[in-house]
């Protein structure tokens, strides 16, 4: 990707998250607010509203998400910096527990993101990108530990154990208890780690 399309890719993803923290903040408020509103209050036009969230509901499903889970500061407060998998554990339990309280909200975000794919790819980030900058914060006291390419690897694994998607496969097809899908993916965390530092 070269550095004006990167570039480009990034403000889409600010773009995008614009609108969220907007739609979250009028939330917060106690507002019901329509996507004009929210298009308001993130400085952004209408149309650009419109071309990222094809109605308010869907935009309205995803908002509070951003509310529900901890910021970085909070979520590693205490934690070892030398020790990357205890580090990781908390943004795994993080998202856990956001997601057991928001997981039919979740399962509509998902069904809205795979339509929009369905409909053609137009450039725009379908969902917004929560995991990867906990996971990069996360490893980043212990990065001098991996090769640039063993990290960056690591970073996207552990972006398949942290997540919607993982629950869904814990529950509804290997259909664990949430006891037992912890500890799988606490053990594959760790694993994963140990790997990547090898």
């Amino acid at each position: 990707m070269s550095g004006r399309s990167e570039a480009r890719a990034n403000q889409k993803r600010r773009t995008r998250k614009d609108l969220l923290q907007a739609a979250a903040r009028l939330l917060k408020e106690g507002r019901n607010p329509s996507l004009e509103e929210i298009a308001e209050e993130a400085l952004v036009s209408r149309a650009t509203a419109y071309r990222y969230f094809p109605n308010v509901e869907a935009l309205l499903i995803e908002a509070p998400l951003d509310l529900a889970l901890p910021d970085e500061k909070t979520m590693f407060a205490g934690a070892p910096e030398s020790d990357p998998v205890a580090r990781m554990e908390r943004v795994d339990a993080a998202f856990h527990d956001m997601i057991l309280e928001n997981e039919t909200a979740l399962r509509l975000m998902l069904a809205k993101s795979m339509e929009r794919r369905a409909a053609g790819d137009d450039g725009l980030p379908a969902r917004q990108n929560r995991r990867t900058p906990m996971i990069e914060a996360a490893l980043a006291p212990a990065r001098a530990e991996f090769s640039r390419a063993s990290l960056d690897k690591l970073q996207k694994a552990l972006a398949l154990i942290v997540g919607t998607e993982a629950m869904i496969v814990f529950r509804d097809v290997l259909q664990l208890d949430e006891k037992e899908a912890r500890a799988v993916k606490r053990w594959a965390i760790r694993a994963l780690i140990e790997a990547a530092r090898k």
